[in-house]
């Protein structure tokens, strides 16, 4: 296999890697926005509500304040997925413009 059609391929790669990152990173931010929206509703109650957790087919009632820190916690879980992944991102994206450089230079050599 040539220079070109190793650089080549490697370039859909990574392509490929980047494309399943973004898809990734957008299903973690709605998973981000829908956990923001019940934070939102959550501070909307007063402390007299009842808060009910879906199990199964069964709601079954549950402590706000546990509810809230589940939240919290899922809500920085979730920000810290996308923190690792935009970085994946930015590394591909940094791995995707070498190897452009490369196949450019590689392409012009040959036919010089």
């Amino acid at each position: 296999m040539s220079e070109i059609e190793q650089l080549s391929k490697s370039f859909s790669q990574l392509q490929s890697n980047l494309s399943d990152l973004v898809v990734t990173r957008r299903q973690l931010e709605t998973q981000f926005q829908e956990n923001k929206i019940v934070k939102d509703e959550f501070n909307k109650l007063d402390d007299e509500s009842k808060i009910y957790k879906l199990v199964g087919p069964v709601l079954l009632p549950q402590d706000s304040n546990e509810a809230n820190m589940n939240v919290d916690k899922r809500i920085e879980f979730i920000k810290g997925e996308i923190d690792r992944v935009e970085a994946k991102i930015a590394g591909i994206q940094k791995d995707m413009e070498k190897t452009r450089t490369e196949l450019i230079q590689a392409t012009t050599q040959r036919s010089a």
